[in-house]
């Protein structure tokens, strides 16, 4: 089984980030940075479908030269191949955008599986799955919290605002799999050690033929940051025989029923 993983360098979420005051964006220069947290357990996944069924794990990223560290760490927890499509034109892309670039990396090789987190750590939009599906023109499994494979079925179960729900789809497919899914590995001595010695691409939107079709990444503009309001003091309800009607006037008058 051929598997496809998209990872992402992020600034790593345990440190505090800082805004350019110009852009309002992240001064990404300034923060540590490190494979997003949510690809790990992607990563894994595919290691240990490749694993029973055979095959490889390839692994594919889009960012600044520095990302290559998200690939050399999928590659050194045992991934086969990585790529990596760089270019500065892409700075600043949307998730449209982020998706054109990934899906046409994809489409180089023959695959079975693409394997992506939710949603990134440091973006949140939680559609470059679907767009990637989309794209691909195959179907996609979300919010996968559990997933098998026979080789040409992909099993999985669904976190849902209900619950779960357990759906079955042919391959190939684009499943997006939530931190339940798995334990990732840590990469090992060894795997460290080997990543120089795997095939590690660099490209960019015209090596894929895209210079002329993916939009230019301008359409998004930061306008300005406001600070969080303060957290307000709660009300507290005392029971004196009449709090369960108090409670629902309090939810009535905040609209909640």
């Amino acid at each position: 089984m051929n598997v496809v993983v998209c990872v992402k360098l992020v600034p790593d979420p345990n440190t505090p980030g800082q805004l350019d005051p110009e852009t309002h964006r992240l001064r990404r220069d300034l923060a540590d940075a490190v494979l997003d947290p949510g690809d790990e357990f992607g990563v894994e996944a595919g290691l240990q479908l490749a694993e029973a069924h055979g095959g490889e794990v390839r692994v594919v990223s889009m960012g600044p030269e520095r990302a290559v560290d998200a690939v050399r760490k999928a590659l050194a927890m045992g991934a086969t191949k990585g790529v990596l499509v760089c270019d500065d034109s892409l700075r600043g892309a949307d998730a449209l955008t982020t998706a054109k670039v990934l899906a046409a990396a994809i489409r180089r090789e023959p695959y079975d599986l693409v394997i992506t987190a939710t949603e990134s750590t440091d973006g949140y939009s939680g559609i470059v799955p679907q767009a990637l599906a989309e794209l691909l023109g195959v179907p996609a499994v979300t919010f996968a919290s559990e997933m098998s494979s026979d080789g040409s079925l992909l099993t999985a179960t669904r976190q849902t605002e209900r619950g779960s729900e357990t759906v079955v789809t042919g391959l190939p497919c684009v499943v997006a799999v939530t931190a339940g899914v798995n334990e990732p590995r840590y990469p090992t001595l060894r795997g460290i050690m080997g990543v120089k010695s795997k095939p590690l691409e660099r490209l960019t939107p015209t090596d894929l033929g895209l210079a002329a079709s993916v939009p230019t990444p301008t359409g998004q503009t930061v306008v300005s940051v406001t600070m969080a309001g303060q957290r307000q003091a709660g009300e507290v309800v005392r029971d004196d025989g009449d709090g369960a009607h108090r409670i629902v006037e309090l939810l009535a008058r905040l609209r909640v029923i």
